[in-house]
Order: structure tokens, then sequence, then C-alpha cells
């Protein structure tokens, strides 16, 4: 399967689970490369921003930004190796992460069942931006769907990033958690436009203040607690950008 290179092997490492409801629990983040979107303010954009495609990012008015070179920054791995390389952390939870992790659906359960022959009580959460489908086997396997559908300040047509059938089936699962990043007034009224569509119970909703350092967190963070309190939604920090910044691999 195709996973996100790190130095010089995949983005595989052992750190807190930063946002949703698992924050601040030990996990093995595992990132797949690979996106179906094309958000323009995305930190993960070396798993989809490659030479030759035409997509639009925020990093672009940084003169030293470059897209990606593909084979610079992905790497094949059979999920027999993952299974090893995960089984070596002292730790349970996995956090499978992208990208877009659905894409490669079958390699994950690959490796989720591998693990699980070595220990039952693994745990594996799957963050999605909630446009694709998962299989009825991925669906029963996956213990948490952190789902993150994405908004109009994605920078992106709805018909791309909003998947009616997924978000009626996601929703329906109470497994799923859903969180999203507002930063304005019309991000709010967008997503309670959602919550309403697709029947989102307002207790399995997250939302967190946009921000890479902590200042823009708190600088956020007031308008969105408000929030929260005014629709029965639970707020949602950014913890691993409190304790180390913008950095990959924590």
């Amino acid at each position: 399967m195709l996973l996100a290179r790190l130095n010089d092997g995949p983005e595989i490492f052992f750190t807190l689970q930063g946002e949703g409801v698992s924050a601040g629990l030990p996990a093995i983040f595992v990132r797949s490369s690979l996106c179906n979107l094309h958000c323009r303010w995305c930190d993960t954009d070396h798993t989809w921003n490659f030479e030759g495609t035409p997509w639009k990012h925020d990093k672009d008015a940084d003169p030293a930004y470059r897209k990606h070179r593909k084979a610079e920054v992905t790497i094949e791995v059979p999920p027999a190796e993952i299974v090893d390389r995960v089984a070596a952390y002292p730790c349970k939870r996995v956090v499978i992460t992208g990208g877009e992790p659905l894409i490669q659906q079958e390699a994950w359960l690959e490796m989720i069942r591998g693990l699980r022959v070595l220990d039952p009580a693994y745990v594996f959460e799957v963050e999605t931006n909630g446009t694709r489908l998962p299989t009825p086997e991925f669906q029963a396997a996956v213990n948490q769907f952190n789902v993150s559908p994405k908004l109009a300040n994605s920078g992106m047509e709805e018909k791309l990033r909003i998947a009616p059938r997924v978000l009626e089936t996601l929703a329906a699962e109470p497994k799923a958690w859903f969180k999203f990043v507002a930063v304005e007034d019309g991000d709010m009224d967008e997503i309670l436009a959602l919550c309403s569509r697709f029947q989102i119970p307002p207790e399995r909703v997250l939302l967190m203040p946009e921000g890479r350092t902590a200042a823009e967190l708190d600088r956020h963070a007031p308008a969105v607690a408000a929030r929260c309190l005014l629709n029965g939604w639970r707020f949602c920090d950014r913890l691993h950008v409190r304790l180390w910044g913008d950095k990959r691999g924590v």
C-alpha cells in the first residue's frame, strides 16, 4: 500500500492523539498517501499536492514552496511490514490517517486483521473526509471514525467535498464522530445546515478552531467555544499544535 514518506521510511509514529474525542490518548499514527480532495489550507499536502497537479494551496504565497515530487514523499509498504512496525510500539491504539485512507480499504483491512491476530485489544481509529463509503467489512472492523467534512473554506465545489450517501451512512453509525474546522460565522452556519441535512446528532459534533500555532488557535477559540455552547457541540482543540507546533511525525 502507498504511505506517506517521512525521512527514509513510512510516516508511522507514536504520539498523543491531538484532536477529537480521543485527544490526549497515546496512539500510533500511520499516514496513507493519496487524497481525492485538495483543500487549500491542508496541513498534509505532501499526501496529494504532487508535481504536475493543478491544485492551488495557501502555501503558494511562499516563494520557497514547491509541489512535492511524488517519489520523494511516498513509499510502498506491504501491510505485513506495517503490522511489524506498529507492533513494535507499546500501544494498542492505532490511528489510520492520510490523505484519505478509504482509498486503500482492502490493504488497511489486511493490516487490521494482522494486528488483531497478535492482540485482539488493538483499537483502530480512521480519519476520513467523509466522501468515500466504507465497505461493510471495513466499517465493522474499525472502532472509531473521525469524520471531517470539508466546508466552502476549503476552496472546493460542494459536489467534490460533500457525498450525501456517505454522510448519511456515517451519521447513522454510532462509531462516527464529526469534526469541523471553523473560523467565521459563515462556517458555523454551513455546519448547522450540514448537521440538519444529514441528521448528525449534536452530541457527536466537534468544532475546532483553525490554526497552525497556539496563537492562531487562541485567536479563534472564543468564537468557536461560544457556538459550541449555543448548539450543544463539543469544543475540540489541537493538542499536538500546542505541544509541538506545526511539525510532522509528532
